[in-house]
Protein backbone atom coordinates (compact mmCIF):
# COMPACT_ATOMS: atom_id res chain seq x y z
CA UNK A 1 0.00 0.00 0.00
CA UNK A 2 1.25 3.47 -0.86
CA UNK A 3 1.51 5.84 2.09
CA UNK A 4 -0.97 8.67 1.41
CA UNK A 5 0.01 12.33 1.47
CA UNK A 6 -1.13 14.51 4.35
CA UNK A 7 -3.90 15.20 5.33
CA UNK A 8 -4.87 11.65 4.38
CA UNK A 9 -3.82 8.78 6.70
CA UNK A 10 -3.84 5.00 6.29
CA UNK A 11 -3.31 2.14 8.77
CA UNK A 12 0.27 0.89 8.89
CA UNK A 13 0.67 -2.28 6.84
CA UNK A 14 3.54 -4.66 6.23
CA UNK A 15 4.00 -3.53 2.65
CA UNK A 16 4.86 0.01 3.85
CA UNK A 17 8.18 -1.26 5.25
CA UNK A 18 10.17 -0.40 2.13
CA UNK A 19 8.99 3.22 2.38
CA UNK A 20 9.35 3.69 6.13
CA UNK A 21 12.39 1.59 7.04
CA UNK A 22 15.14 3.58 5.24
CA UNK A 23 14.12 6.92 6.75
CA UNK A 24 13.59 5.51 10.25
CA UNK A 25 16.91 3.66 10.12
CA UNK A 26 18.79 6.93 9.55
CA UNK A 27 17.42 8.66 12.67
CA UNK A 28 20.38 9.26 14.98
CA UNK A 29 18.62 9.75 18.34
CA UNK A 30 17.80 6.08 18.96
CA UNK A 31 14.15 6.40 20.02
CA UNK A 32 12.96 2.82 20.46
CA UNK A 33 9.47 3.45 19.04
CA UNK A 34 10.86 4.81 15.78
CA UNK A 35 11.50 1.56 13.95
CA UNK A 36 9.22 -0.03 11.44
CA UNK A 37 9.04 -3.21 13.51
CA UNK A 38 7.91 -1.41 16.64
CA UNK A 39 5.32 0.66 14.80
CA UNK A 40 3.95 -2.33 12.92
CA UNK A 41 3.84 -4.70 15.89
CA UNK A 42 1.98 -2.19 18.09
CA UNK A 43 -0.28 -0.86 15.33
CA UNK A 44 -3.38 -2.40 16.93
CA UNK A 45 -2.45 -1.34 20.46
CA UNK A 46 -2.32 2.34 19.50
CA UNK A 47 -4.32 2.38 16.28
CA UNK A 48 -1.35 3.70 14.32
CA UNK A 49 -2.01 5.40 11.01
CA UNK A 50 0.58 7.02 8.77
CA UNK A 51 0.77 9.92 6.35
CA UNK A 52 3.56 11.44 4.30
CA UNK A 53 4.80 14.99 3.82
CA UNK A 54 6.87 14.60 0.65
CA UNK A 55 10.49 15.60 1.15
CA UNK A 56 9.92 16.39 4.82
CA UNK A 57 8.74 13.65 7.19
CA UNK A 58 6.24 10.96 7.94
CA UNK A 59 3.40 11.62 10.37
CA UNK A 60 2.20 8.75 12.53
CA UNK A 61 -0.92 9.19 14.62
CA UNK A 62 -2.38 7.05 17.36
CA UNK A 63 -4.39 7.05 20.57
CA UNK A 64 -3.52 6.21 24.19
CA UNK A 65 -5.83 6.32 27.19
CA UNK A 66 -8.47 8.20 25.19
CA UNK A 67 -6.04 10.90 24.02
CA UNK A 68 -4.85 11.35 20.45
CA UNK A 69 -1.18 11.94 19.65
CA UNK A 70 1.15 12.06 16.69
CA UNK A 71 4.82 11.44 15.95
CA UNK A 72 7.04 13.25 13.44
CA UNK A 73 10.10 11.00 13.66
CA UNK A 74 12.32 12.46 10.95
CA UNK A 75 11.86 16.21 11.44
CA UNK A 76 9.23 18.77 12.37
CA UNK A 77 6.85 19.71 9.58
CA UNK A 78 6.36 23.34 8.51
CA UNK A 79 4.68 25.42 11.20
CA UNK A 80 1.38 25.69 9.35
CA UNK A 81 1.13 21.89 9.15
CA UNK A 82 2.20 21.52 12.77
CA UNK A 83 -0.55 23.92 13.83
CA UNK A 84 -3.15 21.81 12.02
CA UNK A 85 -1.85 18.64 13.64
CA UNK A 86 -1.84 20.20 17.09
CA UNK A 87 -5.40 21.40 16.53
CA UNK A 88 -6.58 17.89 15.63
CA UNK A 89 -4.59 15.94 18.26
CA UNK A 90 -4.07 16.27 22.00
CA UNK A 91 -0.28 16.33 21.87
CA UNK A 92 2.89 15.64 19.92
CA UNK A 93 4.68 12.64 21.42
CA UNK A 94 8.34 11.53 21.34
CA UNK A 95 9.92 14.70 20.09
CA UNK A 96 13.62 13.82 20.09
CA UNK A 97 16.26 15.72 22.01
CA UNK A 98 17.88 16.94 18.80
CA UNK A 99 14.52 18.16 17.48
CA UNK A 100 13.75 19.87 20.78
CA UNK A 101 17.11 21.62 20.83
CA UNK A 102 16.70 22.84 17.27
CA UNK A 103 13.05 23.93 17.50
CA UNK A 104 12.28 24.83 21.12
CA UNK A 105 12.49 28.59 20.62
CA UNK A 106 10.16 28.54 17.63
CA UNK A 107 7.70 26.20 19.33
CA UNK A 108 7.52 28.21 22.54
CA UNK A 109 7.23 31.44 20.54
CA UNK A 110 4.19 29.82 18.89
CA UNK A 111 2.55 29.18 22.29
CA UNK A 112 3.52 25.53 22.65
CA UNK A 113 5.25 23.98 25.63
CA UNK A 114 8.07 21.44 25.20
CA UNK A 115 7.98 19.14 28.26
CA UNK A 116 10.31 16.30 29.21
CA UNK A 117 8.44 12.97 29.20
CA UNK A 118 10.44 11.06 31.83
CA UNK A 119 8.14 8.03 31.87
CA UNK A 120 9.02 7.41 28.23
CA UNK A 121 12.79 7.95 28.37
CA UNK A 122 14.61 4.94 26.92
CA UNK A 123 17.26 3.40 29.18
CA UNK A 124 20.72 3.11 27.63
CA UNK A 125 23.43 0.76 28.84
CA UNK A 126 26.97 0.22 27.63
CA UNK A 127 27.06 -3.16 25.98
CA UNK A 128 30.32 -3.98 27.78
CA UNK A 129 28.76 -3.18 31.18
CA UNK A 130 25.94 -5.66 30.64
CA UNK A 131 28.25 -8.25 29.12
CA UNK A 132 30.84 -8.12 31.91
CA UNK A 133 28.83 -7.16 35.03
CA UNK A 134 32.10 -6.12 36.64
CA UNK A 135 32.59 -4.05 39.78
CA UNK A 136 30.77 -3.62 43.05
CA UNK A 137 27.67 -2.09 41.44
CA UNK A 138 26.87 -5.42 39.73
CA UNK A 139 27.67 -7.70 42.67
CA UNK A 140 24.07 -8.86 43.17
CA UNK A 141 23.56 -9.41 39.43
CA UNK A 142 26.71 -11.53 39.23
CA UNK A 143 25.56 -13.62 42.18
CA UNK A 144 22.22 -14.34 40.52
CA UNK A 145 23.87 -15.22 37.22
CA UNK A 146 26.42 -17.47 38.93
CA UNK A 147 23.70 -19.22 40.92
CA UNK A 148 21.82 -19.85 37.66
CA UNK A 149 24.94 -21.18 35.93
CA UNK A 150 25.70 -23.48 38.85
CA UNK A 151 22.15 -24.81 39.09
CA UNK A 152 21.27 -25.63 35.50
CA UNK A 153 22.68 -26.82 32.22
CA UNK A 154 21.94 -24.15 29.63
CA UNK A 155 22.28 -23.34 25.96
CA UNK A 156 21.92 -20.20 23.84
CA UNK A 157 20.86 -20.48 20.21
CA UNK A 158 20.28 -17.73 17.62
CA UNK A 159 16.60 -17.31 16.85
CA UNK A 160 15.86 -19.13 13.61
CA UNK A 161 12.73 -20.33 11.87
CA UNK A 162 13.12 -23.85 13.26
CA UNK A 163 13.20 -22.77 16.93
CA UNK A 164 10.42 -20.18 16.80
CA UNK A 165 7.99 -22.82 18.18
CA UNK A 166 10.28 -23.14 21.23
CA UNK A 167 10.12 -19.39 21.83
CA UNK A 168 6.33 -19.45 21.38
CA UNK A 169 6.04 -22.16 24.03
CA UNK A 170 7.91 -19.91 26.48
CA UNK A 171 5.64 -17.00 25.55
CA UNK A 172 2.52 -19.10 26.20
CA UNK A 173 3.86 -20.14 29.61
CA UNK A 174 4.75 -16.53 30.42
CA UNK A 175 1.16 -15.43 29.68
CA UNK A 176 -0.31 -18.26 31.73
CA UNK A 177 1.87 -17.51 34.76
CA UNK A 178 1.30 -13.74 34.56
CA UNK A 179 -2.44 -14.18 34.14
CA UNK A 180 -2.62 -11.33 31.66
CA UNK A 181 -1.93 -10.71 27.99
CA UNK A 182 0.31 -7.66 28.30
CA UNK A 183 2.24 -7.46 25.02
CA UNK A 184 1.50 -11.10 24.16
CA UNK A 185 -0.01 -10.37 20.73
CA UNK A 186 2.87 -8.14 19.65
CA UNK A 187 5.43 -10.62 21.02
CA UNK A 188 3.87 -13.52 19.17
CA UNK A 189 3.71 -11.64 15.88
CA UNK A 190 7.32 -10.48 16.36
CA UNK A 191 8.46 -14.09 16.62
CA UNK A 192 6.40 -15.18 13.64
CA UNK A 193 7.63 -12.31 11.45
CA UNK A 194 11.15 -11.73 12.80
CA UNK A 195 12.87 -12.45 9.49
CA UNK A 196 10.46 -10.30 7.47
CA UNK A 197 10.89 -7.44 9.96
CA UNK A 198 14.69 -7.73 10.06
CA UNK A 199 14.80 -8.52 13.78
CA UNK A 200 17.29 -10.78 15.54
CA UNK A 201 17.41 -12.56 18.86
CA UNK A 202 18.24 -15.70 20.82
CA UNK A 203 16.42 -18.62 22.39
CA UNK A 204 17.63 -20.04 25.72
CA UNK A 205 17.33 -23.62 26.92
CA UNK A 206 17.57 -24.99 30.46
CA UNK A 207 18.19 -28.70 30.92
CA UNK A 208 17.39 -29.14 27.23
CA UNK A 209 14.00 -27.42 27.29
CA UNK A 210 13.09 -23.92 26.03
CA UNK A 211 13.15 -21.44 28.90
CA UNK A 212 13.56 -17.94 27.49
CA UNK A 213 14.12 -15.71 24.49
CA UNK A 214 14.81 -12.12 23.57
CA UNK A 215 14.37 -10.19 20.36
CA UNK A 216 15.29 -6.76 19.05
CA UNK A 217 16.92 -4.81 16.26
CA UNK A 218 19.59 -2.23 15.47
CA UNK A 219 18.79 1.47 15.52
CA UNK A 220 20.56 4.86 15.61
CA UNK A 221 22.43 4.07 12.37
CA UNK A 222 23.57 0.72 13.76
CA UNK A 223 25.36 2.09 16.83
CA UNK A 224 22.69 0.86 19.23
CA UNK A 225 20.68 -2.33 19.67
CA UNK A 226 17.13 -2.11 21.03
CA UNK A 227 15.79 -5.07 23.00
CA UNK A 228 12.06 -4.94 22.28
CA UNK A 229 10.97 -8.26 23.83
CA UNK A 230 12.37 -10.50 26.55
CA UNK A 231 10.41 -13.40 28.04
CA UNK A 232 11.42 -16.29 30.28
CA UNK A 233 10.11 -19.02 32.54
CA UNK A 234 10.89 -17.37 35.85
CA UNK A 235 10.67 -20.61 37.78
CA UNK A 236 14.39 -20.70 36.98
CA UNK A 237 15.88 -18.28 39.49
CA UNK A 238 18.26 -15.81 37.85
CA UNK A 239 17.21 -16.55 34.30
CA UNK A 240 16.41 -12.94 33.39
CA UNK A 241 19.79 -11.76 34.69
CA UNK A 242 21.45 -14.61 32.77
CA UNK A 243 19.66 -13.71 29.52
CA UNK A 244 20.50 -10.04 29.94
CA UNK A 245 24.21 -10.81 30.23
CA UNK A 246 24.36 -13.64 27.70
CA UNK A 247 22.64 -11.64 25.00
CA UNK A 248 24.93 -8.63 25.57
CA UNK A 249 27.90 -10.97 25.24
CA UNK A 250 26.51 -12.40 21.99
CA UNK A 251 25.97 -9.03 20.31
CA UNK A 252 28.69 -7.87 17.87
CA UNK A 253 31.12 -5.40 19.41
CA UNK A 254 30.15 -2.57 17.05
CA UNK A 255 27.02 -2.06 19.14
CA UNK A 256 28.19 0.48 21.70
CA UNK A 257 24.88 0.77 23.57
CA UNK A 258 21.88 -1.40 24.34
CA UNK A 259 18.51 0.34 24.50
CA UNK A 260 16.15 -1.42 26.91
CA UNK A 261 13.22 0.91 26.33
CA UNK A 262 11.14 2.84 28.86
CA UNK A 263 9.62 2.18 32.28
CA UNK A 264 6.24 3.82 31.49
CA UNK A 265 6.18 5.37 34.95
CA UNK A 266 6.01 2.05 36.77
CA UNK A 267 8.09 2.46 39.94
CA UNK A 268 8.99 -1.23 40.23
CA UNK A 269 10.13 -1.40 36.63
CA UNK A 270 12.02 1.88 37.02
CA UNK A 271 13.86 0.56 40.05
CA UNK A 272 14.74 -2.67 38.22
CA UNK A 273 16.11 -0.78 35.23
CA UNK A 274 18.11 1.54 37.44
CA UNK A 275 19.82 -1.39 39.20
CA UNK A 276 21.63 -2.09 35.94
CA UNK A 277 23.22 1.39 36.13
CA UNK A 278 22.19 3.02 32.85
CA UNK A 279 24.91 4.98 31.10
CA UNK A 280 22.30 7.49 29.91
CA UNK A 281 18.83 7.95 28.49
CA UNK A 282 17.21 8.64 25.16
CA UNK A 283 15.37 11.78 26.23
CA UNK A 284 11.93 12.36 24.74
CA UNK A 285 9.59 15.33 24.91
CA UNK A 286 5.91 16.06 24.55
CA UNK A 287 4.62 19.19 22.92
CA UNK A 288 1.33 20.58 24.23
CA UNK A 289 -0.70 23.66 23.53
CA UNK A 290 -0.01 26.32 26.16
CA UNK A 291 -1.72 29.47 24.91
CA UNK A 292 -3.19 31.44 27.77
CA UNK A 293 -1.77 29.22 30.54
CA UNK A 294 1.28 29.50 32.75
CA UNK A 295 4.27 27.15 32.35
CA UNK A 296 3.23 25.38 35.56
CA UNK A 297 -0.28 24.84 34.22
CA UNK A 298 1.12 23.55 30.94
CA UNK A 299 3.21 21.05 32.87
CA UNK A 300 0.02 19.88 34.58
CA UNK A 301 -1.57 19.40 31.17
CA UNK A 302 1.43 17.32 30.07
CA UNK A 303 1.22 15.23 33.25
CA UNK A 304 -2.49 14.64 32.73
CA UNK A 305 -1.83 12.94 29.39
CA UNK A 306 1.03 10.81 30.61
CA UNK A 307 0.47 7.09 30.04
CA UNK A 308 -1.10 5.20 32.94
CA UNK A 309 1.03 3.00 35.17
CA UNK A 310 1.33 -0.60 34.06
CA UNK A 311 2.35 -3.68 35.93
CA UNK A 312 6.02 -4.60 35.77
CA UNK A 313 6.77 -7.65 33.65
Amino acid sequence: MTIPEYPQFAPISLDMRDDLYPSLNLIKDGISEFTFSNLYLFRKTYGYRVSRLPGTTFIIEGTKAGKSFFYVPCRLPPLEVLEKLMASHDYLKNLSESQADANRAELEHSDYRVVEDRDNFDYLYRRTDLAELSGKAYHKKRNLVNAFLNSYSYEQKPLREDNVPDALAVLDEWREIKGMDGDYAASREALELFETLGMRGCVYYVDGRPAGWCLGEPLAKGRMFAVHFEKACDRFKGIYQFINQAFAQALPQHYVSINREQDLGDEGLRQAKMTYRPSGFVIKYRVVRAAGVSPAAADEVAASIAPPLVAAV
